[in-house]
């Protein structure tokens, strides 16, 4: 299974803990996880609720008040001594290992020393450690997201005024897209920023895959701007969309037409996948070619160049072009004490074409010294006897189309 986090709102501790129960985990998988952290008792409560019209589920962490202001070392020792799977420990402790990092680079110290202030409270422990173990109860081959609005402006932390984005989740988000996002406040905190850094494998827009669940997960704020959720996206990988095959065309009329069967040549070493010469009447009546080569979007420059360097024209029409292709297969038969390579084109399980490679039939004829024509009767017609074509059933009118016209 693979998923994909729209993060267009931003994200926050609580708003992936909602994507995450909207889309499925027990609320006891969540529960559980942050029970077995040794601090005080932290409950974990749903609430279904609308943003924008968007239905939601809000996840609320109830938990004591606290004064403790703990340190990377402290919350290191913590998650230690959990009874937590080794998973959502090694992960849990990842997360704040990014906060520390990112919060001693912005305060010059130690990270160590860092007062995690806000991200070292109860229900961010919760946040951090119940996010982790839904991630990996999910057991997600792959997870992407979408760019994380920052949000603008300014807001007042532990530290005083302080702008937005937050200068800890820059850090934490270094080398992550962003955007600010239309909402002039804290859209992204850090909770949320080390979180996603953590989790996801890539940034990207929604992959191609097969969508099964939707979990939308509710921030605290509603603005007006845009419907404050986190959306994770489930669902199994698809086919991967791939670049298109392209056509080279180019005009060519001042080429000693001797040299064209040598232009192929050198096209197909290139990498070509087909290329062919069509007789075209240009300006002032002058006889020419058009030359057409197709081939892959991996061999794409290998071919320009090519073509530059063995033909006259200065100029190519690059045409995307789609391509619909039988299954092929080789075999090969024996015919007048030879061998000859046979190519098979099938469909739905039918071999619907049958062909014999003309090269081999030519060496055959010339070692044999007989007519060309000759050996490519009896080979075109051991190999249908020996690959015998099937007619596949004509295809069925399906029951909204139109009647037939006379």
């Amino acid at each position: 299974m693979i998923a994909w986090l729209d993060l267009s709102a931003g994200a926050s501790g609580d708003m992936l803990l909602g994507a995450l129960v909207d889309a499925g985990v027990p609320l006891e998988v969540l529960q559980t996880a942050i029970a077995a952290l040794p601090v005080e008792q932290i409950r974990v409560m749903t609430e279904q609720t609308t943003r924008h019209g968007l239905g939601a589920t809000r996840v609320h962490v109830h938990a004591p008040p606290s004064s403790q202001h703990r340190t990377w070392a402290d919350v290191r020792i913590l998650l230690a001594d959990a009874d937590l799977p080794a998973p959502v420990r090694d992960g849990a402790l990842a997360v704040f290992e990014r906060l520390a990092l990112a919060e001693g680079r912005v305060h010059r110290v130690d990270p160590d020393e860092v007062h995690f202030h806000e991200v070292g409270a109860l229900d961010a422990l919760a946040d951090v450690v119940g996010t982790v173990a839904g991630f990996a109860h999910l057991g997600l081959d792959r997870l992407t997201a979408s760019p994380v609005a920052l949000g603008s402006g300014s807001a007042r932390g532990a530290h005083g005024v302080v702008p937005i984005p937050g200068p800890a989740v820059l850090e934490l988000l270094r080398g992550v897209p962003v955007t600010a996002g239309a909402v002039p406040a804290e859209m992204c905190t850090p909770t949320g920023a080390a979180l996603v850094a953590h989790l996801v494998g890539d940034w990207t827009t929604l992959p191609p895959m097969r969508v099964e669940r939707v979990g939308t997960g509710a921030g605290g704020r509603d603005p007006v701007e845009v419907p404050n959720v986190v959306r994770l996206v489930l669902g199994q990988a698809g086919p991967e969309a791939s670049p298109s095959p392209v056509v080279l065309e180019a005009n060519v009329d001042d080429l000693d037409p001797r040299l064209w069967p040598g232009v192929l040549d050198t096209l197909f070493a290139a990498g070509a996948s087909d290329a062919w010469l069509t007789p075209i009447l240009m300006k002032k009546g002058r006889p020419a070619h058009t030359l057409s080569v197709l081939c892959g979007p991996g061999v794409v420059p290998a071919v320009q160049a090519a073509v530059f360097a063995a033909t006259s024209t200065i100029g190519l029409r690059v045409v995307p072009v789609g391509k619909v292709a039988l299954e092929r297969a080789h075999a090969s038969v024996d015919v007048l004490g030879g061998t000859v390579g046979v190519k098979l084109a099938v469909a739905g399980g039918r071999v619907v074409n049958v062909s014999v490679e003309y090269d081999d039939v030519a060496a055959l004829a010339r070692d044999r010294g007989l007519p060309g024509k000759e050996v490519l009767r009896a080979a075109t017609a051991a190999a249908e006897a020996a690959y015998p074509v099937t007619t596949p059933p004509p295809p069925t009118r399906s029951a909204d189309a139109p009647p037939p016209r006379d």
